[in-house]
């Protein structure tokens, strides 16, 4: 099974507020984000990683291709572009995916590592579904996107704003090669945004089920750095 990582985001908001490392070389409990995440995705049997960088932040693909020089990232193929929106970024990476089931996330997720075991464990057994998404009722987002799911936890829609939702939107996807049709039909429409390819896939009819977890948080102000440090310390 492959894992990508979308790392390709300017981090305009930790820059803003004083952080100078680029987003993917901020460090939770002295890991930085993209070490944690090839880590993570090792241990769960990662055949291959496609980490996609821009070229804005160079420290960021110096970095990168130093790690696979010296075999650290032995098994990590690096895309360098910058693109507009993380649908776009997903596109790049498009190619490297196609013909097996992948798992897709961005940089700055972060999340429990035994659940995440758990999940890709669930989606490597459940070979009828199109997608796994996880999902979490814990809300740290300035625009959430929210999951409806049914009583067998299929995924029915996504949703701006709550509908009677309880969960919202991890950010960590499951995906089987059907999928890369809806995000190539999604392209083809002059959509962006990852939540709209979310949406597309329920539209095209894809077998959908959510994952929950505990917490799943992302990195885009300074002071969450300091919440996920205390969520990975079990503070």
């Amino acid at each position: 099974m492959k894992f990508a990582v979308i790392a390709a985001g300017e981090g305009s908001r930790l820059a803003a507020e004083g952080i100078s490392e680029p987003k993917p070389l901020v460090r939770l409990l002295g890991e930085p984000l993209i070490d944690r995440l090839i880590r993570i995705f090792n241990c769960n049997g990662a055949e291959e990683i496609v980490v996609i960088v821009n070229d804005i932040h160079p420290q960021t693909e110096a970095y990168m291709r130093e790690a696979i020089r010296t075999g650290r990232f032995a098994n990590v193929r690096l895309v360098v572009k910058t693109t507009p929106s993380s649908m776009h970024s997903f596109y790049e990476l498009k190619p490297f995916l196609d013909g097996g089931p992948f798992c897709l996330t961005t940089v700055d997720t972060v999340f429990c590592e035994d659940e995440f075991e758990a999940y890709i464990r669930t989606f490597c057994q459940n070979g009828q579904l199109d997608g796994l998404m996880a999902v979490t009722d814990y809300v740290d987002d300035e625009k959430p996107l929210y999951v409806a799911v049914d009583a067998d936890w299929r995924i029915t829609g996504f949703h701006d704003r709550c509908e009677g939702d309880r969960f919202v939107s991890g950010g960590i996807y499951c995906l089987r090669p059907r999928a890369l049709d809806t995000l190539e039909r999604c392209m083809r429409e002059g959509q962006s945004r990852m939540r709209n390819f979310q949406r597309g896939l329920v539209a095209d009819g894809l077998c959908l089920r959510a994952c929950p977890f505990s917490k799943i948080m992302d990195v885009d102000h300074a002071d969450d750095i300091r919440k996920a440090e205390c969520f990975l310390a079990g503070e």
